[in-house]
């Protein structure tokens, strides 16, 4: 693993420096370093992601071609064997893509197999901006498009995955915004006030699965005393959240006939900006709730 490095030396590096330094931020691409070097030095780190893959997006089309094609396959034979660049193996492990069942592998290298037949290069994808679900649709929709827009999709895509690869190799102002939140916050109109100590639980919610991702409990002002999700991109798909909302009436001691009207509130929603924020607030009284996507 590359050691990070500060902008301020970076642009002090020469040629060989240089590019050594953003080393397998771009998939077997020396090349890209090797260009953007001419426009040294760098302002900012966003700068410098915009200049790289401003060379990427100058080359001719065969280039650019060939650029997406020494990408691996997703989940494909390559993949499962660990015989591609580390910083793939981890992202692709990262969303199970190295832990697949016999038919879910069977799916990918159907996909994988379909996608290069028809546009000639593999499908690419930000995988840590995707759960699994997500993932295998967006593979599905992309297979009906034109190969220039493919080719397009698949270049974006490459700008989200060195973007988060740059900010974990390069420190220094203007990072690119690579980074979403998800947070929460109880309000009990009952009492007119915010709601401390109910329990709430983060699940992912997939086609076949539904994982629990991370639990808190609110504090004095009704939120989580940290964002459930920060630090990362937030996948996009679904989610639900759990508001054990009846023990936290019950231990208001409200003169309520039991069993309790509301117990525990699900809210399931979307995720599709895995770089924005989320406030998914719970408005509640022991008989009624609401929510809205807040700011």
């Amino acid at each position: 693993m590359t050691h990070p490095v500060s902008l301020d030396t970076l642009n002090t590096l020469d040629r060989e420096g240089f590019i050594a330094a953003l080393d397998g931020i771009f998939e077997h691409a020396p090349w890209v370093a090797e260009a953007a070097f001419a426009h040294a030095p760098f302002a900012t780190v966003s700068a410098l992601h915009e200049a790289l893959m401003a060379c990427v997006w100058a080359r001719p089309e065969a280039e650019r071609i060939a650029f997406v094609a020494a990408h691996p396959d997703l989940a494909g034979k390559a993949a499962r064997a660990g015989d591609i660049a580390p910083a793939s193996v981890s992202e692709q492990a990262g969303l199970g893509l190295d832990r697949l069942s016999d038919a879910e592998f069977a799916r990918f290298e159907r996909l994988n197999a379909a996608y290069r037949a028809r546009f000639g290069f593999p499908f690419v994808i930000c995988v840590r901006r995707q759960t699994r679900d997500a993932l295998l649709d967006a593979f599905e929709a992309r297979l009906l498009h034109k190969r220039d827009e493919e080719l397009a999709a698949a270049l974006v895509e490459i700008g989200h995955i060195t973007a988060l690869r740059l900010v974990e190799r390069v420190t220094g102002p203007g990072l690119p915004n690579v980074h979403g939140r998800l947070s929460t916050h109880v309000l009990d109109t009952h009492r007119g006030g915010p709601a401390q100590g109910v329990r709430v639980e983060l699940y992912e919610v997939g086609a076949s699965a539904r994982a629990l991702l991370t639990e808190a409990v609110t504090n004095a002002d009704g939120r989580t005393d940290a964002p459930l999700i920060s630090g990362a991109p937030l996948r996009a798909g679904r989610y639900e959240l759990l508001f054990h909302v009846g023990a936290y009436f019950a231990a208001r001691g409200l003169d309520v006939p039991g069993p309790a009207f509301l117990d525990t509130v699900p809210l399931r929603f979307g995720i599709a900006e895995p770089e924005g924020h989320y406030h998914v607030p719970l408005v509640v009284t022991p008989w009624s709730y609401s929510t809205y996507r807040g700011s």
